[in-house]
């Protein structure tokens, strides 16, 4: 049992491993909010680190993350050049409620609606909030999730070290 058990560890730590740096999924259509298609290969931010995060309007935590980094963010900009980008998931029956909800958190970051959800599942999103870190070069180097208090010093980190890839 404990072979099997660290034959198990070691294979999972060998697929962590394998899906950091993995490139972004280029060629899949999300939704801005004025309604245009955009390609997921335009999400892009000139040789600097991105954050994107999915969430939802009705997930609670995910409201809490970008509300928690809309404090900072100006400072993180500043201080990194990274961007954020929030792709909802919210379905054809809440899609309308997107943009009013973004207006109403006063949400300074690139949105996007993932309607029919192609975009979470290529890039295996369950749970929302799911928050990845990717580098200059288009690599994912990072990614979670959930949410709770101080999360957000730790993304800052990772930020940081993802400007020296």
């Amino acid at each position: 049992m404990k072979r099997f058990l660290l034959t198990l560890t070691a294979v999972a730590m060998a697929c962590i491993g394998m899906a950091q740096n993995a490139q972004l999924p280029q060629n899949i259509t999300i939704k801005a909010l004025d309604g245009s298609s955009v390609q997921t290969s335009a999400l892009q931010n000139d040789g600097k680190p991105m954050i994107i995060s999915f969430w939802a309007t009705w997930c609670k935590p995910c409201n809490r993350e970008l509300n928690t980094i809309k404090e900072v963010y100006e400072d993180w900009q500043n201080e990194t050049g990274v961007k954020l980008v929030a792709i909802s998931i919210d379905d054809a029956r809440s899609a309308a409620r997107v943009k009013p909800h973004v207006d109403g958190n006063g949400w300074d970051y690139e949105v996007y609606i993932d309607q029919n959800q192609d975009f979470k599942r290529a890039m295996n999103v369950v749970n929302v909030p799911h928050t990845f870190v990717v580098n200059g070069k288009g690599e994912i180097v990072w990614q979670h999730t959930s949410f709770v208090e101080g999360s957000e010093e730790e993304l800052l980190e990772v930020v940081k070290k993802a400007m020296e890839d």
